[in-house]
């Protein structure tokens, strides 16, 4: 094996290198800590999921529960009435309990056939990313190599390595950060090109191990900080105690110089802001493969450690080796080169989440086998789909390209935990892929249910929604929590964890197909420091399930079975241990505990039949739309009467079969079975053929209780029964609870809760209600209680609506909380107590639940202002009770649309993008281009694509906001997020992928709106239709009576409340709200403050037209035709000769010659020498230095010379308004002229500044005061600017930093600059910046030169970032 580990250019072997976790130990040493920040990993934006092996939700621990006491399996997987007294551990089912294994049967089944350990079974982890450093995850149980490749499917670690440079006889080249770099001589390179490219560090580092690093550098700089500001005190002091009295006013200046070096370096650190070092890539090809060199050193604090020769050079990870950034971050990394050398990526994981699941699934510790995964034998590929750009959250590009990679490598399993909810079941693209490949090339994808529990409906895609995918639910056993969470007093039984996610979907479906433990202490990254962690979630219970079908297919192929993810499935699904005693709790935990040696068996005996998927599609009979894959009838008017559902049942084979021998042939006679024959009637047989058959079943709910039932209709075949049921159909029924009472209150008292206890309650939300208000009661306990409480409910094309609460009850007493409602949909009331609540107490906690429901409905839900002064009128009525009308109306963002000015669609040149049928992804980059007035946070906004990542046709999206320095803003992708942004223009740049060209043809006029906040515009409301505009009648607030309803008038924003300069079609939005809750006394400013709000927006009119005013100037003037021809001709002149090119010796040539033939024929025009003026600044330096320098300060003296001062002065002292349009022109004119003086005085100072240095003047020569007879030209023409302009303004500050500079008054000149730099809300200069880091070396203060280094870095970046 060649498993390499590098730092500094040092080669270490992995698993023995002591500076590295080595390999795991009985001790157990260091102890297993949970890390509390990743349990609490939040994203951004809405309640999405990322990965699931925490409580992303709300929780900041993990929480397993008991649901109501029925028998369940405990933990040896059969059932276990021991009482909780008689539970003990010992070492040894303690570390067993560290990595649970027992309660699949995993342990039993390795330890009957310990060659089928996962040997022989590739598994494509889809993930966070992958440390190949990690504890145990080097080699495999025969000493294979346990990680075949790494894999950054995202794109967030790809560095742009276009570029190509060649290396100087000295063996030197330039890297794309601008550093000299040094290259091995030993490299082997035969064409002598080396390609560059350069990032931040930070951008490859996780949020965790950023905040540790930049903690640590923190620490490094204060001191040197420390030490300069101590070496600036001490020479003030000295300058004080060799100065008494400073009157003299040069020295004033010198004390004054001396205190601002003292007050600068106190500043910065107060500013200080780590944004990171940059690593410079070197990428080369030495004839046989790809390789890759990083500098370091600007991690480093040694300056000999790190640097670019001393890097052992790496190849893609397929050969198995990989490098640390530093010992200061123990970050591991892996390059992989892609696009001929054009693209290198930098692959590092984007949290621990993918370590853990990967060392869950195959982790392999030979020193004690109890710590192994779960599959040691299995190898693995780690596919990164977690975006380090956005904080871990997987794209559809990172999705798309992991599927092609685990197909790439023959992968037989592919893992993954990560998940959100979903808009349609079994819908999308990548839901597409999946399905295709799981048909195609018969991959096993095994995925996490949701961390969503405990309401039903809440399992995400794809995990829990998708037909083609195995989705795994969270079990803990009584072992797992006393040895893994560490309880007091564990569970008697094992059971689902309270917040894993429950089925159905939305369709009907199951959602869980099995589950299996749900928690681990596994192997974690080195950065984190420490070797293993505990996360619990369906993130782990999904490679717990992963690498137990490992072990599975290890034996089936070992012994010559045929493999498919379709008998594997049914095997899983027929042989799991149900947990719990009732039909319903088959929605908690799916078919159960899954066990390995009886799924063994069952593969063993029935290894001849055939390979087929029973697809089932389900309809309400007479109608063909929407179809389901279950019968799910959870609304109150379905409840009360039978329905007839057409099943139509279709095998599916596997792509290749073969029509002769295996489709003709299929014919199964199936015996149909109704689990509830009194309320699903379904026919006896069926006679399945390839073609497929319907049926009918007949569902009768009208005799069940309140609450939620499960059903199955499912098929036997007749020649095999003991095969168990080939098919299932779920069939839910829930029947609410009514309420008739007025005003509709509904009370649960007196609910008794022990530990991990849940109530579900349903109730039928009363017609006209819009929000309710709910009161929780808890007495009767003794310790501290929490609870979560969730309502869900469910309506077409909507994700599940789901409100949540976590609360906690230090001593008994009473808590109100409000949230929204939909009028006449079931709701679900689900209330647990955590499973960690109330464990070792005696005492029962007591709730009463009370809720009221309240409604104001509205003639119009979404209220759209059209521009005019018109108003809209709102009819309110409360059907339910009386209610207070007090509506709120607000305006608070506005959105600006933009059209792209640019789309370029390219095919994707790598591998990485070919699908497995072949085609080639193609790209669709749109350009945009907006302007900000001012400073604002900023967020893009694209109605077609936003919020939808699974649950789309569309492959993925991203998108980047830069400014004209190329620094990037913003990054994001379907979920959006506001960035702040300065004053000043900017592109956003949107990034589409898809395989279907004419698809991506259809996005290229695309719509981006970018919205803003604009603060908060209140709308009038009024009681009459003229009140807008008359200012009379307005309406605050009413009661309005059951039945009655009343209307008021919502007017439009004033016009000055519109933001200045809006372009017509922009729509400003907000919301608005009705009632208000009647537990709340304080007065609701906002309509957020209420459970309920609405949308509402007001589309900007257009524009008022500009008035021709060259028409009236022209009709006004009181010059002739000539003259005014007269200066058309020459202000024609000047242009033309601004636009003239000077690239060449010829072209500079001929504009002189223009330049002098204009100056003849226009003298002492200072319109046409500002301009020549304007033309030398333009032209490059590429010539004599000096003498372009010389140039510009005679171009500069001809248009200083040209003005009449006096008159100027005397003009612009007078301070009387122009009375007419000549005196207005004569202003302009006037006011023109300063400018055009100031900028040649301006630039004639900076020319003169330049000629010094170029001439090598004496720097010291300006600190001394210049004898009055003595001309010092600088300073005389810095005092002449000074009479007509501010010179400490952001436009002339710069000669005035020079000036302090000339005059060795550094310490000032950094003051002045500072303060301009601060005070610029524009995007950065870069002038300044470098003038900014020059003071900063000629005070030799290295540490504030090396940070300023790395902001240019950031400011001022060579190129934008590759998508």
């Amino acid at each position: 094996m060649d498993l390499s580990l590098q730092i500094h250019g040092a080669l270490f072997a992995g698993p023995s290198c002591s500076y590295w976790a080595s390999s795991s130990s009985t001790s157990l040493s260091p102890p297993f800590i949970f890390h509390p920040s990743l349990n609490s990993l939040k994203r951004r934006r809405c309640s999405r999921s990322r990965s699931r092996g925490i409580q992303i939700r709300r929780r900041s621990g993990f929480f397993p529960a008991m649901p109501s006491e029925t028998s369940r399996v405990g933990c040896g997987g059969v059932a276990d009435n021991a009482s909780v007294a008689n539970f003990k551990l010992n070492e040894s089912t303690f570390l067993a309990s560290l990595m649970p294994k027992k309660e699949i049967a995993a342990d039993r089944f390795v330890e009957a056939h310990p060659e089928y350990d996962g040997r022989g079974v590739v598994i494509a982890i889809f993930d966070s990313g992958f440390d190949p450093s990690a504890a145990g995850l080097h080699l495999t149980s025969d000493g294979k190599p346990k990680v075949l490749d790494v894999i950054d499917c995202t794109g967030s670690g790809d560095i742009d390595t276009s570029t190509v440079v060649k290396a100087n006889e000295d063996g030197l080249i330039r890297g794309a950060s601008g550093a000299p770099l040094v290259v091995n001589s030993s490299w082997k390179n035969p064409t002598g090109e080396w390609r560059v490219g350069c990032k931040l560090v930070y951008e490859l580092f996780t949020d965790t191990l950023t905040s540790r690093v930049k903690k640590e550098r923190r620490k490094t700089w204060d001191e040197k900080n420390q030490e300069e500001i101590a070496k600036a005190v001490k020479n003030l002091c000295d300058f004080d105690q060799k100065h008494s009295k400073v009157d003299d006013a040069k020295l004033k200046k010198i004390r004054e110089d001396l205190q601002n070096r003292v007050d600068f370096l106190k500043k910065q650190a107060d500013n200080y802001e780590d944004k990171g070092p940059v690593i410079d890539a070197v990428v080369w090809h030495d004839g046989e493969v790809w390789r890759v060199a990083l500098d370091t050193q600007s991690l480093e604090e040694d300056p000999d450690c790190g640097k670019l020769a001393d890097f052992t050079p790496l190849t893609n990870y397929r050969q198995r080796k990989y490098g640390v950034f530093s010992r200061l971050d123990a970050c591991s990394f892996v390059a992989n080169v892609y696009d001929e050398g054009k693209v290198l990526s930098i692959v590092t994981d984007s949290s621990p989440h993918g370590t853990h699941v990967a060392g869950i699934a195959t982790a392999h510790h030979p020193e004690e086998h109890l710590l192994n995964g779960v599959a040691p034998g299995a190898q693995i590929i780690s596919c990164k789909i977690g975006d380090s750009r956005l904080g871990s959250m997987e794209t559809g590009t990172g999705l798309t390209r992991a599927l092609i990679a685990a197909l790439e490598h023959n992968c037989d399993l592919v893992n993954m935990s990560y998940g959100e909810a979903t808009l349609l079941p079994d819908y999308g693209r990548f839901v597409d892929l999946v399905t295709e490949a799981v048909n195609k090339r018969r991959l096993i994808f095994v995925s996490s249910a949701g961390n969503n529990g405990p309401a039903l409906t809440t399992v995400g895609a794809p995990g829990g929604t998708t037909s083609s995918i195995i989705g795994v639910g969270a079990y803990v056993s009584p072992a797992m929590a006393a040895g893994a969470h560490s309880v007091v007093e564990p569970p008697c039984e094992g059971l689902e964890y309270t917040w894993s996610s429950r089925g159905p979907t939305s369709d009907g479906d199951l959602g869980v197909c099995i589950s299996a433990p749900g928690g681990a202490v596994a192997p974690v990254p080195t950065w984190t420091l420490q070797r293993r962690m505990l996360m619990n979630g369906t993130s782990m219970s999904s490679p717990s399930a992963c690498g137990a079908i490992a072990l599975l297919l290890s034996a089936m192929k070992a012994e010559g079975i045929p493999i498919s993810p379709y008998s594997v499935r049914r095997a899983l699904e027929n042989t799991a241990i149900p947990v719990g005693d009732l039909p319903e709790d088959k929605l908690s935990t799916g078919q159960g505990l899954m066990q390995v040696d009886k799924a063994y068996e069952y593969l063993k005996q029935f290894k001849d039949f055939p390979c087929v998927f029973y697809q089932i599609m389900v309809n309400l009979s007479g109608k063909t739309n929407p179809t389901s894959r279950g019968i799910y009838i959870r609304e109150a008017t379905a409840c009360r009467q039978s329905t007839e559902w057409t099943i139509q049942v279709e095998p599916k084979f596997h792509e290749g079969a073969s029509n002769l021998k295996e489709l003709v042939p299929f014919e199964e006679c199936l015996e149909l079975h109704s689990t509830n024959e009194g309320v699903v009637r379904v026919p006896e047989y069926l006679l399945l053929t390839h073609n497929g058959r319907s049926f009918n079943v007949v569902v009768d709910p009208t005799n069940l209780e309140d609450g939620v039932h499960y059903f199955e209709v499912y098929g036997i075949d007749c020649k095999a029964p003991q095969r168990g049921p080939l098919f299932r159909i779920p069939v839910t029924i829930i029947i609410p609870k009514t309420m008739a009472s007025r005003p509709p209150v509904i009370s649960f008292p007196q609910m008794s809760f022990i530990s991990g206890h849940i109530e579900r309650k349903f109730i039928e939300v009363p017609f006209g209600a819009t929000w309710a208000e709910a009161t929780i009661r808890a007495s009767g306990f003794d310790t501290t209680r929490r609870f979560y409480i969730d309502t869900l409910q469910i309506c077409p094309l909507r994700r599940p609506i789901k409100w949540e609460n976590a609360t906690t009850f230090a001593s008994p007493s009473a808590k109100s909380f409000a949230f929204p409602v939909v009028s006449g949909q079931t709701m679900e009331l689900a209330v647990a107590q955590f499973w960690s609540s109330g464990l070792g107490s005696r005492e029962p906690t007591v709730v009463d639940f009370e809720i009221a429901f309240h409604g104001i409905g509205v003639n119009k839900e979404e209220l759209i202002l059209d521009g005019s002064e018109a108003p809209i009128k709102v009819e309110a009525e409360a059907l339910l009770a009386s209610e207070k009308l007090i509506p709120i109306a607000v305006l608070n963002k506005i959105r600006v649309p933009y059209q792209p000015v640019d789309a370029q669609l390219k095919t994707l040149s790598t591998g990485r993008d070919r699908l497995l049928s072949g085609k080639q992804i193609l790209a669709l980059t749109l350009t945009y281009k907006f302007k900000l007035e001012d400073a604002a946070e900023v967020k893009p906004y694209i109605p077609l694509l936003n919020n939808r990542i699974y649950d789309t046709k569309f492959e993925s999206q991203f998108y980047m906001i830069s400014d004209a320095n190329k620094r990037v803003y913003a990054m994001g992708d379907v979920y959006p997020e506001s960035s702040k942004l300065p004053k000043g223009e900017y592109k956003l740049q949107l990034y589409l992928r898809h395989e279907n060209v004419q698809l991506l043809e259809k996005l290229k006029q695309l719509i981006v709106f970018i919205e803003r906040n604009i603060g908060e515009v209140r709308l009038s409301l009024h009681s009459e239709p003229d009140g807008p505009v008359t200012g009379n009648g307005a309406f605050t607030s009413s009661i309005l009576m059951p039945g009655v309803k009343e209307a008021f008038y919502l007017g439009p924003p004033t016009k000055d409340k519109i933001p200045k300069n809006t372009p017509q079609g922009s729509v400003l939005v907000g919301e608005i709200s009705y009632g208000k809750l009647s537990f709340d006394d304080k007065e609701q400013k906002n309509p957020k403050d209420n459970p309920v709000s609405y949308p509402i927006s007001y589309v900007v009119p257009p524009n008022k037209p500009e008035e021709d005013e060259k028409a009236g100037s022209a009709s006004s003037s009181c010059k002739s035709v000539s003259e005014r021809l007269e200066e058309e001709v020459r202000d024609t002149k000047i242009k033309f000769l601004g636009n003239l090119k000077q690239e060449t010796e010829e072209d500079r040539s001929e504009w002189r010659e223009l330049c002098s033939c204009l100056k003849s024929e226009y003298p002492n025009s200072t319109p046409l020498l500002a301009k020549i003026l304007e033309s030398l600044l333009s032209r490059s330096e590429a010539g004599d230095k000096i003498s372009h320098q010389e140039e510009i300060i005679n171009a500069a003296n001809e248009v200083i010379n040209s003005v009449d001062v006096d008159e100027l002065a005397r003009f612009l002292l007078q301070k009387c308004e122009p009375e007419d349009e000549d005196a207005e022109n004569l202003k302009k004119k006037m006011e023109m002229t300063r400018d055009q003086l100031a900028e040649a005085l301006y630039q004639k100072g900076l020319a003169l500044a330049r000629l010094e240095n170029l001439k090598g003047k004496d720097e010291d020569e300006g600190g001394e005061e210049v004898e009055s007879s003595q001309k010092d030209k600088f300073e005389e023409n810095f005092k002449e600017l000074a009479k007509w302009v501010d010179v400490k303004s952001s436009k002339f500050c710069t000669l005035t930093v020079l000036r302090e500079k000339r005059l060795s008054r550094l310490g000032t000149a950094l003051k002045v600059l500072d303060e301009m730099i601060q005070n610029e809300n524009e995007i950065a200069n870069k002038k300044l910046y470098e003038l900014k880091l020059g003071l900063l070396e000629e005070l030799g203060w290295s540490h504030l030169v090396t940070y300023e280094k790395q902001w240019m870095q950031v400011r001022f970046p060579t190129s934008l970032p590759l998508f």
